[in-house]
């Protein structure tokens, strides 16, 4: 019998970051561990008895009685959270604070103390994304480094670097501590890199990997439903995942191939999402703050509320990419916001843009560059010229999905 892995990433995240708020942050191991004994011990049970009624429950129990048993057994040789020490002393005391750190409220607070901990301004982006996806999704090391096409030696001592890290802070991050504004767009930035990583996958194995999405939406969510970090722009920033997240389930075709927006059916795309999105985007305009991730929520919102890519606001849409290069130029947005100009005004006035760029060398490796061009090369009847780009486009994809869609767009050169 398997566990569901999505009962698995969601329980495993709750858990550890209520173990460690009771074992202290130097103990992260021995609360994952005690995770791992009850995942074991469901596998053993569950197996015999079939799953529980509440499967949730019977594992936080588990944990629960486990966690208890290593306290009184190692209270005397092992130092657990400081602050905590006196209250394990007593059996009076101990059970009711083992209870309490799994209340709901009391788990999401330690999640997002957790996040904020592993988004140490100490540590690189690189393994920050990696703690993220490993101590609060549940990831393995093998499953982390499938997702950014690293080796797994490396991304094992990316996050072994990481918790070493975290192992000598005191305590988890505290949420009303002044660092929370410093830090929060680390956070924030962290997890739409997550969202990104999977909507965006260069995974040998899949070009849309809707579990990393799921999580990045997860925990973007614990953070915007939060008082002390429910700031606009973490608000506007889960409207941004949810809106995008919405089309999911048609950016890929039968065959498990990329489908361009134009061929997508936007039947297919998830309504609850998109009002949910939608309500998000809304409330996050509340605040006095106008962010980077409220101009791109605003921009998927105007892809969500069209019936096609004919009707697409695009004068809106050129406008907002305006707005989001002068608040935070790069290559790529310059890039989309081409791609909009095309839309907008013709495919000549597209490539003139696309020419200019800023820093368009970066963009050298990146496939969906050249195949910009060749899209609009095409659109204006130059066939030889959309087809050099577009094999220029198969040569850099970065995984046969990629691949393929470009060899699919290639083949219409010979038709269209």
């Amino acid at each position: 019998m398997e566990l569901d892995e999505h009962l698995f990433r969601s329980e495993s995240a709750r858990m550890v970051a209520a173990l460690t708020r009771i074992f202290g942050v130097h103990n992260l191991a021995l609360a994952e561990d005690v995770v791992q004994d009850a995942f074991c011990r469901a596998l053993e049970v569950w197996k015999v008895r079939g799953v529980p009624q509440n499967p949730s429950a019977w594992l936080m129990a588990t944990a629960k009685n486990r966690a208890l048993d290593v306290i009184r057994r190692e209270r005397t040789a092992r130092t657990f959270a400081p602050e905590l020490s006196r209250l394990f002393d007593s059996e009076w005391t101990l059970p009711p604070l083992v209870d309490e750190a799994f209340g709901s409220e009391a788990m999401r607070d330690e999640q997002l103390r957790m996040m904020f901990s592993c988004c140490d301004p100490r540590l690189k982006e690189e393994v920050q994304i990696a703690l993220v996806l490993n101590i609060l999704c549940g990831f393995g090391a093998h499953e982390v480094a499938g997702a950014f096409l690293a080796g797994r030696a490396a991304v094992e001592k990316r996050i072994a670097r990481g918790k070493t890290t975290l192992a000598t802070s005191p305590r988890l991050f505290d949420l009303t501590d002044d660092d929370v504004a410093a830090r929060l767009p680390v956070v924030q930035r962290a997890l739409y890199l997550l969202f990104n990583e999977g909507y965006h996958s260069v995974s040998a194995d899949a070009v849309v990997r809707t579990d990393l999405c799921r999580e990045a939406i997860r925990l973007t969510l614990l953070l915007a439903d939060d008082a002390r970090t429910g700031a606009p722009a973490s608000i506007a920033l889960a409207a941004l995942l949810c809106l995008h997240a919405a089309r999911l389930p048609a950016r890929l075709d039968g065959a498990g191939d990329l489908s361009a927006l134009v061929d997508q059916d936007r039947s297919a795309w998830d309504s609850g999402l998109i009002a949910r999105g939608l309500a998000l985007l809304e409330r996050s305009a509340r605040g006095n703050e106008i962010s980077t991730y409220h101009i791109e929520a605003a921009i998927a919102a105007a892809h969500v509320q069209a019936p096609s890519v004919d009707r697409t606001d695009w004068h809106l849409i050129v406008e907002l990419y305006d707005k989001l290069m002068a608040l935070s130029p790069s290559p790529v947005v310059a890039l989309n916001r081409a791609i909009a100009v095309a839309q907008r005004d013709g495919a000549e006035r597209g490539i003139e843009e696309l020419r200019i760029v800023p820093d368009g060398d970066r963009l050298a490796a990146y496939p969906f560059y050249r195949a910009a061009f060749a899209e609009l090369e095409l659109r204006r009847g130059h066939r030889d010229a959309a087809r050099e780009h577009f094999e220029a486009a198969v040569r850099l994809a970065r995984g046969a999905a990629e691949r393929r869609f470009f060899e699919k767009r290639l083949r219409r050169c010979e038709f269209d």
